[in-house]
């Protein structure tokens, strides 16, 4: 059981390895998340677009309460968690 106490959302593809890899880099964790779509949900799609300025450079964005860390970087997503 997970005692996480952070918001989460990761911004996904169906294609996307990494996206995969970051989901089950945080499963394996036990830290809840949330996984939108950017492909099939265009609200998920805009919410992500207004939270980088519309600076799209790929998949997985990962947003840990208000971090935006772009792709699946171990170290940046251990160190917002730890905060």
């Amino acid at each position: 059981m997970s005692t996480n106490t952070h918001n989460i959302t990761i911004y996904s593809t169906t294609w996307c390895g990494f996206c995969k890899m970051t989901m089950k880099y945080l499963g394996d964790k036990g830290i809840a998340f949330t996984d939108k779509n950017v492909e099939e949900d265009a609200d998920a799609y805009k919410e992500l677009m207004e939270k980088i300025q519309g600076n799209f450079q790929g998949v997985p964005v990962i947003d840990i309460d208000g971090q935006i860390i772009l792709g699946f970087d171990r170290p940046k997503i251990d160190a917002a968690l730890a905060q």
